[in-house]
């Protein structure tokens, strides 16, 4: 239940190149406009009780630092919570299970996206490298968090800048 809610502001970016934090990145695709994308790191993974769900907080990496929250689904929460802290299970859970067969396949996360929102779903995608090439993968957003957050190296998280200035439907197409 990846649903997104949008709290304070920032903007820093690097879709298609990350050397560049002072600009947003612009990411333009065959029939697509270009998109301006913010990269984002985990800042909280929470429950605020009575609420039947699990709240993941990403935040900009540069200025201005803006947040979005995204209420989670509370299996998924703890699958990421687990990653993000480097907290050993006893037997691997299905992120950890997953991560280490693209692994073994010679796979690796190059990005994680969040895209757009339909009806307050947060909609996201994962940019795979492996021997037989480039894919992108559409998922859920805790998914590819968690995947990113899993590998040896974190794939950069990025979104787009349209998810921090509205609450409402953002169309991934453009």
């Amino acid at each position: 239940t990846d649903d997104a809610v949008t709290d304070d502001a920032v903007t820093d970016d690097a879709a298609t190149d990350p050397g560049t934090p002072d600009e947003p990145a612009r990411q333009e695709e065959a029939g697509h406009p270009a998109h301006l994308w913010a990269v984002v790191m985990v800042f909280d993974i929470a429950v605020d009780l009575p609420t039947p769900h699990a709240r993941l907080t990403l935040r900009e990496v540069a200025e201005p630092h803006r947040m979005l929250a995204i209420p989670i689904g509370l299996p998924e929460g703890t699958a990421l919570a687990h990653a993000w802290r480097g907290v050993p299970t006893p037997r691997p859970l299905t992120h950890e299970l997953f991560s280490e067969v693209l692994t073994r396949l010679g796979a690796t996360i190059e990005v994680v996206r969040l895209t757009g929102r339909r009806a307050g779903i947060v909609l996201a995608e994962m940019e795979l490298s492996s021997p037989r090439g480039r894919e992108v993968v559409p998922c859920r957003p805790t998914d590819g968090v968690t995947l990113s957050v899993r590998q040896g190296v974190p794939a950069p998280i990025l979104v787009d800048l349209r998810l921090f200035e509205s609450e409402g439907d953002v169309d991934p197409e453009g």
